[in-house]
């Protein structure tokens, strides 16, 4: 049933395999700031823009009471406020606090050197032709964008 260390694995045992290896990585990185996972998700969807609770579920994947529980709790953290939507004063919108903001930075640059480090075995043009590859099926899946796109020289850079 499982497979040999060396032997090739299929798209979708790779996919998987590596969806849940990017989870551990936010997850772990999650803890290291004191957040859920889910409030990592969330700080990071964030950092793109504010997003009505009805959005802001579709994104995350999130049912409402789910999504109320988890803005509520990173509300009473001080990460993210509720505020009226400016073209419709009956929607609710979700936006990070200053202090939010900051955690987000944070917490964003560090998770992306994470993952960027699951590559570290590739070579350039490994991690060129892996980044096209799954850069075109992000795209061919119209996934919202929920991350911010991340510069990997940014990442070598001492001001980081």
């Amino acid at each position: 049933m499982g497979k040999t260390v060396g032997e090739h694995m299929g798209v979708v045992t790779a996919l998987v395999r590596s969806s849940f290896l990017v989870d551990a990585v936010y997850a772990r990185s999650s803890r290291a700031f004191g957040l859920t996972q889910q409030q990592g998700q969330l700080l990071c969807v964030l950092m793109a823009r504010p997003y009505c609770m009805r959005e802001l579920g579709q994104v995350l994947g999130l049912a409402k009471s789910s999504l109320t529980g988890l803005v509520d709790r990173s509300a009473q953290r001080g990460l993210v406020r509720r505020a009226q939507t400016p073209e419709d004063g009956r929607m609710v919108r979700v936006e990070l606090t200053p202090e939010g903001a900051r955690l987000a930075e944070e917490f964003y640059a560090e998770t992306c050197r994470r993952v960027e480090a699951l590559a570290s075995g590739l070579d350039d043009t490994g991690r060129a032709t892996l980044a096209d590859l799954l850069g075109r099926l992000v795209e061919e899946n119209e996934v919202p964008e929920v991350f911010l796109p991340w510069e990997e020289e940014a990442s070598a850079s001492p001001d980081r």
